[in-house]
C-alpha cells in the first residue's frame, strides 16, 4: 500500500508546481477524485480554478475539456447530438464537450437550468442518453465545476437537488502575500503548467480509486457519521439537512482521506476534516440563522463540537 500512498503525495507535489499556496485545496480535490466524486468550486474569477483543473489533467494523464457556461449554451453543446449524414443516410453521433475524463464546467451558474440539468444528469448516471440511445462516459470521469458567488452579474443559484450531485464544495480564496510574490516570480520566467508532468495514468487512477473503496470503516465510525449527519436534520437553525447521498459522500471522502494519510482504516479525524466540504452546500439555513448572521461554517463547527467522537482501541 505504501507505494500507492507515495503516488498520491507525488501527485500533490506535482500539482503544487502550478498552483501555489493552495496545498489544502489540492489535497481536497485529490481526495474527491480518489472517492469518485465531482467538485464544485465557488469563488471569484481569476484565483486559479482553471489552472488547478489543467494541472490535475496533466498529472493524472486525463483527457480534458473546458466549457464556458453562458446563457446561450445548449444541452447538445454539452452532451452531444445525432446529426443526419447525407453520404451514409444515417444519423451519427457528434460528441459533446462532456466526452472526456476531466470536464471543467466554468461558471455553471450562468447558464440555463436545462443545460445545467443535462450536465448533472450525466454526472449522476455516468452516461448520456440521446434519442433513446445511451452512451457511457469515459472512465474515470470527473467534473470540476466553478460558480461565481451568488449576487454576481448574470448568476442564478443552483437548486439544492443539483448541488447535491457534487461530492464537495470548495473555496480557493485569494493567495497570501508570500504565495502571490512566488507566483509572480514563477510566471515571469516560464509557464508553470509546462513544468507539470504525468505521475499516474488514467488506468492507474482507477486502480487507486478501487483501493480507496477497500479502506475499512469500523461500525463505531459509521455510527459517528450517522449522528453528525442526523444533527444537520434536527438543528434549530437548519431547514434542510444533509441527504443520504451526502452521508455516502462523507464516508467515501473519509476513506480517501485515510488512504492519502497512509492508513487502511478510517479514524474520526478523517470524518471531521472533510465534513464541512461535504455538508456546506447541502444544508439550507432558516431565516433566523441569516438574521443572526450565523453561517453554514458556524453550524457545522457547532455540530462537530456537539457530537462526541468514538474511541477506537487497537487490539
Amino acid at each position: 500500500m505504501q507505494e500507492y500512498v507515495e503516488k498520491t503525495q507525488q501527485i500533490i507535489q506535482e500539482v503544487k508546481k502550478a498552483v501555489i499556496g493552495k496545498d489544502f485545496i489540492i489535497e481536497k480535490v485529490l481526495t474527491a477524485i480518489l472517492a469518485k466524486g465531482h467538485i464544485l468550486i465557488e469563488d471569484i474569477p481569476g484565483v486559479g480554478k482553471t489552472t488547478l483543473a489543467l494541472a490535475f489533467s496533466r498529472v493524472l494523464d486525463l483527457t480534458y475539456h473546458r466549457m464556458q457556461f453562458t446563457p446561450d449554451v445548449l444541452p447538445s453543446d454539452v452532451i452531444g447530438f445525432y446529426a443526419y449524414q447525407p453520404g451514409s443516410g444515417r444519423k451519427e453521433y457528434e460528441s459533446g464537450s462532456i466526452m472526456c475524463n476531466l470536464f471543467l464546467a466554468d461558471e455553471i451558474n450562468r447558464t440555463s437550468s436545462k443545460t445545467q440539468s443535462a450536465l448533472l444528469e450525466a454526472m449522476e448516471e455516468g452516461g448520456v442518453t440521446i434519442d433513446s440511445i445511451t452512451r457511457k462516459l469515459p472512465s474515470p470521469f470527473i467534473v470540476i465545476a466553478t460558480q461565481n458567488p451568488i449576487g454576481s452579474v448574470g448568476t442564478q443559484m443552483l437548486p439544492e437537488s443539483q448541488l447535491d450531485r457534487f461530492m464537495i464544495r470548495l473555496c480557493m480564496g485569494y493567495p497570501d502575500i508570500e504565495s502571490e510574490v512566488k507566483m509572480l516570480k514563477g510566471r515571469h520566467k516560464k509557464d508553470p503548467l509546462k513544468e507539470v508532468g504525468c505521475v499516474v495514468t488514467a488506468k492507474e487512477l482507477v486502480e487507486l480509486q478501487q483501493m480507496v473503496e477497500g479502506v475499512f470503516i469500523h461500525d463505531a465510525i459509521y455510527q459517528y457519521m450517522a449522528r453528525i449527519i442526523g444533527k444537520t436534520r434536527e438543528h434549530e437553525f437548519i431547514s434542510l439537512g444533509v441527504s443520504p447521498r451526502g452521508t455516502i459522500a462523507l464516508a467515501n471522502m473519509a476513506k480517501a482521506r485515510a488512504f492519502i494519510k497512509g492508513r487502511s482504516y478510517v479514524i474520526p479525524e478523517d470524518v471531521t476534516d472533510v465534513f464541512a466540504d461535504v455538508a456546506g452546500h447541502r444544508i439550507l439555513l432558516k431565516p433566523k440563522a441569516r438574521i443572526s448572521q450565523i453561517t453554514e461554517a458556524d453550524l457545522i463547527a457547532d455540530i462537530i463540537r456537539q457530537v462526541s467522537q468514538p474511541r477506537l482501541v487497537s487490539r
